[in-house]
Protein backbone atom coordinates (compact mmCIF):
# COMPACT_ATOMS: atom_id res chain seq x y z
CA UNK A 1 0.00 0.00 0.00
CA UNK A 2 1.16 3.12 -0.28
CA UNK A 3 2.22 5.98 1.88
CA UNK A 4 -1.00 8.67 2.75
CA UNK A 5 -0.05 11.95 3.52
CA UNK A 6 -2.25 14.22 5.74
CA UNK A 7 -1.77 18.25 6.02
CA UNK A 8 -3.11 20.09 8.52
CA UNK A 9 -2.97 23.48 10.03
CA UNK A 10 -3.71 23.04 14.02
CA UNK A 11 -3.11 26.95 14.28
CA UNK A 12 -2.47 30.64 13.19
CA UNK A 13 -1.41 33.37 15.38
CA UNK A 14 -2.43 36.46 14.36
CA UNK A 15 -2.85 40.52 14.97
CA UNK A 16 -5.89 41.77 16.76
CA UNK A 17 -6.22 45.01 16.12
CA UNK A 18 -5.14 44.32 12.36
CA UNK A 19 -6.73 40.61 11.89
CA UNK A 20 -3.39 39.86 9.81
CA UNK A 21 -2.19 36.16 10.49
CA UNK A 22 1.28 36.13 11.60
CA UNK A 23 2.50 32.71 12.03
CA UNK A 24 1.15 29.33 10.82
CA UNK A 25 1.22 26.12 12.47
CA UNK A 26 1.23 23.10 9.74
CA UNK A 27 1.87 19.49 10.48
CA UNK A 28 2.16 16.85 8.01
CA UNK A 29 1.64 12.71 9.04
CA UNK A 30 2.09 10.18 6.56
CA UNK A 31 1.18 6.87 7.48
CA UNK A 32 1.51 3.92 5.67
CA UNK A 33 -0.32 -0.26 6.74
CA UNK A 34 1.74 -2.94 5.51
CA UNK A 35 -0.45 -6.46 6.31
CA UNK A 36 -1.17 -5.91 9.84
CA UNK A 37 1.31 -3.26 10.91
CA UNK A 38 0.62 0.31 10.32
CA UNK A 39 3.58 2.68 10.08
CA UNK A 40 3.71 6.52 10.93
CA UNK A 41 5.42 9.45 10.60
CA UNK A 42 5.23 13.54 11.04
CA UNK A 43 6.80 16.83 10.79
CA UNK A 44 5.86 20.04 12.56
CA UNK A 45 6.95 23.40 12.08
CA UNK A 46 5.48 27.27 11.58
CA UNK A 47 5.83 29.90 9.08
CA UNK A 48 6.06 33.07 9.88
CA UNK A 49 4.28 35.64 7.72
CA UNK A 50 3.86 39.72 7.40
CA UNK A 51 0.75 40.82 6.62
CA UNK A 52 0.25 44.01 4.68
CA UNK A 53 -3.61 45.28 5.78
CA UNK A 54 -3.21 47.40 3.20
CA UNK A 55 -2.49 45.10 0.24
CA UNK A 56 -5.32 43.67 -2.10
CA UNK A 57 -4.25 40.61 -1.64
CA UNK A 58 -4.77 41.06 2.22
CA UNK A 59 -7.37 38.66 3.78
CA UNK A 60 -7.91 39.13 7.89
CA UNK A 61 -8.36 36.67 9.97
CA UNK A 62 -11.56 36.05 10.39
CA UNK A 63 -11.85 34.52 6.19
CA UNK A 64 -8.85 33.04 5.94
CA UNK A 65 -9.47 29.01 4.67
CA UNK A 66 -7.67 26.10 5.45
CA UNK A 67 -6.57 25.80 2.25
CA UNK A 68 -5.41 29.43 2.15
CA UNK A 69 -2.95 29.00 5.13
CA UNK A 70 -1.81 25.86 3.58
CA UNK A 71 -0.84 27.67 0.40
CA UNK A 72 0.94 29.67 2.38
CA UNK A 73 2.77 27.21 4.25
CA UNK A 74 3.71 26.17 0.81
CA UNK A 75 5.14 28.72 -0.56
CA UNK A 76 7.49 28.20 2.16
CA UNK A 77 7.51 24.80 2.89
CA UNK A 78 8.98 22.06 0.66
CA UNK A 79 5.95 19.50 -0.10
CA UNK A 80 7.67 17.24 -1.77
CA UNK A 81 10.95 17.56 0.22
CA UNK A 82 8.76 17.08 3.61
CA UNK A 83 7.00 14.27 2.10
CA UNK A 84 10.36 12.72 0.84
CA UNK A 85 11.26 12.77 4.31
CA UNK A 86 8.75 10.90 6.00
CA UNK A 87 8.77 8.43 3.10
CA UNK A 88 12.35 7.82 4.52
CA UNK A 89 10.93 7.44 7.85
CA UNK A 90 8.62 5.11 7.71
CA UNK A 91 11.09 3.20 5.18
CA UNK A 92 13.46 2.98 7.82
CA UNK A 93 10.56 1.91 10.29
CA UNK A 94 10.17 -1.31 8.19
CA UNK A 95 13.52 -1.90 7.66
CA UNK A 96 14.99 -0.95 10.43
CA UNK A 97 19.01 -0.73 10.24
CA UNK A 98 19.43 -1.01 14.11
CA UNK A 99 18.29 -2.23 17.59
CA UNK A 100 18.57 -2.19 21.03
CA UNK A 101 18.16 -4.28 24.21
CA UNK A 102 20.33 -6.22 26.45
CA UNK A 103 21.66 -9.98 24.67
CA UNK A 104 20.98 -11.57 28.46
CA UNK A 105 17.02 -10.81 28.61
CA UNK A 106 16.67 -11.93 24.92
CA UNK A 107 14.86 -15.55 25.70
Amino acid sequence: MAITYTWTIPTCEHDIATGGINVVHWRCTASETVGEDTYTASSYGTVGLTPDPASPDFTPYADVTEAQAQGWVWDSVSQADTEAALATKINAQKNPTEASGTPWAAE
